[in-house]
């Protein structure tokens, strides 16, 4: 995938948004309603305080992924609305991305990224354990909902 070009930009850009609303409408007919009803701010992705991250194949945007501060410790990031288009699955995209937001978050000072994710979500659940990530204890909007997986990992 040498064609791959990963770059920051604003969380509410016309091409972040478009990958948003992607990622919100996969969530969506997993798990019914509008897929994901976290409050998010586009402000929380702004460093230093967060990044967000749109990954391009061939010119086009094809995946996003970002980090905001968790809690509001400046120790522990939170990775929010990764997401890669279904036509470039299986090409290690996901992985690129993931990484270049771990990057990102540990360049801010960031030791530790934690996540939410969904138990009907098999694809991103192999990904971060294979990726290093172990399960935690559940936390944020969905810690008290069936099927919510948290996971965290050191930088």
């Amino acid at each position: 995938m040498q064609n791959l070009q990963i770059h920051p930009t604003r969380f509410d850009s016309p091409a972040a948004q478009r990958l948003i609303k992607a990622a919100l409408a996969d969530l969506g007919v997993r798990y019914g309603g509008s897929g994901d009803e976290t409050p998010v701010d586009a402000t929380e992705f702004e460093p230093p305080a967060g990044t967000f991250l749109i990954a391009e194949l061939d010119g086009e945007s094809v995946a996003c992924g970002g980090w905001r501060s968790h809690g509001g410790s400046v120790e522990t990031a939170e990775l929010k609305r990764m997401y890669v288009a279904p036509h470039v699955r299986g090409r290690g995209v996901a992985r690129a991305v993931l990484a270049a937001v771990e990057r990102s978050a540990r360049e801010r000072g960031r030791q530790r990224i934690v996540l939410e994710c969904g138990d009907r979500q098999p694809e991103a659940l192999a990904l971060y354990r294979s990726s290093g990530y172990a399960q935690i204890p559940n936390f944020g909007f969905y810690k008290d909902a069936p099927g919510c997986v948290s996971f965290g990992r050191m930088l």
